[in-house]
């Protein structure tokens, strides 16, 4: 269903750092929402110099020696990007209904279930023209354009130094001055949280004003918390409601099958953990309300009789029609998140020429968890991406690891005092260094040296893209695009329009190629088993009494989705009668997969088998 406040029932997520960069720019206009990482300052700022001159616009430059430079620049931007998008559908909306116009661009795009999409085609059947003038006017006042939200990712809290290397306060650390950019925009919006709890950093919103609901119950900047289970909600929400803050939306997200980041949870699957939002919806926003009033009251300030919105939405691994309105009918979702497949998009995404022709040519074996992340989190990656060739070509000359130009996820401080990226040149060295001196066998050494230098520096090479089509370069540097699709991308192949990837969503035409693509939910418990049985194998020789314990509760987990999609996967009435028979099919591959697993290693999974032969030597 759509909230009153949307025009569309999809946002275009987040996608790395500069994929998604200017994406309102491009699509707000036509009331799509969308998500700008504030991660990168360096290149908001570049992108701000930019648009000064796309807009003729005087640009005076926020340079790294201004005090607080990196919140100026993030909410110089911000105001910037607002100030273009009014501009931009303020244009679409004054334009004329006509064949090919951006007003009637506007609103083809719309779902047909759209009350506007409903009083549009009234007004294209009416004939009398101060009649089809009067509806034409109403249409106009309806219209609203897209959000223009943002997203920090939590871990990414960098502490920062002053020129003298002294460390500066806590609220200079990164995700804090991101807030701060974002609270003093001029932007009416919700900033998306992303990759767990920040004690400090949720702690800080209670600064500013325009998180706090007006005496009419109005929140000009709106808290949107990206989670991996109904728990996480609870506790994050709580958190917040504490302060006197609310929460507007939960956007759930698969742990595994989404691009970018990945982070898994311990094997609960996304039907079951949409099933138990459904069902506890109500649950979770009484609660919250009470104890959001008591802060408010305790605060001062206006409590309120009834709750704010709360919207419950989802993303990772959408890839048709039928899957979109199956989660929105099922789990009466309010919005569904769409974000591997618009990087095949121009109009929406910002991505070079080259690396939209390796995503186009991608199939299955392309697309990839990989380690290269220096969070040391699973990173969805391409095979071939020009960042990952150059950093294997600066490895195969002897001199692996990155500059680090950037230093926005510098975490490690096992050599240096100050943090360093397990990714930079200075690490690799010194890592490599010490492997030297432990006197291991070739093909040990070879392991733990392959390890070190596939560590990328995905803060630069996310922010490639952008740089590159707006011809953003500094002489002699050259520029390596790294990218991170989820695996739907094996799927789409072409090159589309905005107006069809649209189309595609609302089902009015299919972009899919013709390899075979699993149900949504199949896929995400393929990739947990992959990760499962990964993780175990790790650990397979000798596990501690706590991994055992992890390891049954993820395999209990496991089992637990696929028996609950057993009872789930008849209901999909949209898709054919064989989609579902091959998909519960698929699930009891996959159990029995999981099952001579958890046989293989009865020394961690004992308690499941009972009847097992003991373990003999």
């Amino acid at each position: 269903m759509l909230t009153m406040d949307k025009v569309h029932a999809f946002h275009i997520p987040v996608m790395g750092t500069g994929f998604s960069i200017d994406t309102p720019v491009k699509v707000a206009q036509y009331g799509i929402s969308s998500v700008i990482s504030l991660a990168d300052d360096r290149l908001i700022e570049e992108m701000r110099q930019y648009y000064c001159e796309v807009m003729d616009d005087p640009y005076v430059p926020i340079t790294k020696y201004e005090q607080d430079f990196r919140a100026k620049r993030i909410t110089a931007y911000l105001d910037l990007v607002d100030q273009i998008v009014k501009k931009n559908f303020g244009a679409v909306k004054e334009s004329c209904f006509e064949a090919g116009s951006e007003i009637t661009k506007y609103f083809e795009m719309l779902s047909e279930k759209s009350p506007l999409k409903t009083l549009y085609r009234k007004m294209l059947a009416t004939t009398e023209p101060e009649a089809k003038k009067a509806i034409q006017d109403q249409l106009r006042t309806e219209m609203k354009p897209g959000d223009i939200n943002v997203n920090i990712m939590t871990k990414l809290d960098r502490s920062n130094f002053s020129p003298d290397r002294k460390e500066l306060p806590a609220e200079f650390s990164d995700a804090l001055a991101a807030l701060r950019g974002y609270a003093k925009s001029t932007l009416t919006s919700a900033i998306v949280l992303s990759a767990g709890v920040n004690r400090r950093l949720y702690t800080y919103f209670g600064k500013f004003e325009d998180f706090y609901a007006d005496a009419t119950g109005f929140i000009k900047k709106k808290i949107i918390l990206k989670v991996s289970d109904y728990r996480s909600s609870i506790i994050q929400g709580r958190f917040f409601a504490k302060k006197g803050l609310w929460v507007s939306e939960y956007r759930v997200e698969s742990g595994l099958n989404c691009g970018g980041h990945a982070f898994a949870s311990d094997g609960y699957l996304l039907g079951p953990i949409l099933d138990e939002f459904r069902n506890k919806k109500k649950e979770l926003i009484s609660g919250l309300h009470s104890i959001c009033n008591k802060a408010l009251q305790f605060k001062n300030r206006i409590s309120f009789d009834k709750p704010h919105e709360t919207t419950i939405t989802a993303q990772g691994g959408i890839g048709t029609s039928r899957e979109n309105k199956f989660l929105m009918d099922h789990y009466r979702l309010d919005g569904t998140g769409w974000a591997t497949p618009f990087l095949l998009v121009p109009e929406a995404t910002n991505v070079d020429e080259g690396t939209l022709k390796r995503l186009s040519s991608a199939d299955e074996d392309d697309l990839y968890l990989s380690d290269v992340s220096p969070l040391g989190v699973p990173f969805n990656n391409l095979k071939g991406s020009d960042s990952d060739t150059e950093k294997q070509r600066r490895a195969d000359r002897g001199r692996p690891g990155s500059a680090c130009p950037k230093g926005f996820l510098v975490s490690n401080t096992e050599f240096t005092e100050k943090a360093i990226c397990t990714a930079s040149r200075q690490y690799q060295k010194l890592k490599i260094e010490q492997l030297e001196t432990l006197n291991l066998s070739d093909e040990a050494f070879q392991q733990e040296y392959d390890a070190i230098v596939k560590k990328a520096c995905i803060c630069n090479d996310l922010a490639e893209s952008p740089r590159i089509n707006h011809d953003i370069t500094k002489k002699g540097v050259g520029q390596f695009t790294a990218v991170c699709p989820g695996p739907n991308m094996a799927y789409f192949t072409r090159i589309v329009p905005l107006k069809e990837m649209v189309g595609h969503i609302y089902g009015r035409l299919n972009l899919l190629n013709t390899t075979y693509r699993q149900n949504m939910f199949i896929k995400e418990l393929q990739m947990y088993v992959e990760y499962f049985k990964k993780e175990v194998e790790k650990q397979a020789i000798e596990p501690t009494e706590h991994q055992i314990a992890y390891f049954n509760e993820f395999k209990a987990n496991l089992m637990e989705g696929i028996e609950y999609y057993r009872e789930v996967f008849p209901q999909m009435i949209e898709e054919t009668k064989e989609y579902r028979q091959r998909a519960l099919g698929e699930l009891e591959q996959f159990k029995q997969k999981i099952e001579q697993f958890i046989a293989q290693h009865r020394h961690i999974f004992r308690d499941s088998f009972p009847n097992l032969a003991p373990v003999t030597a």
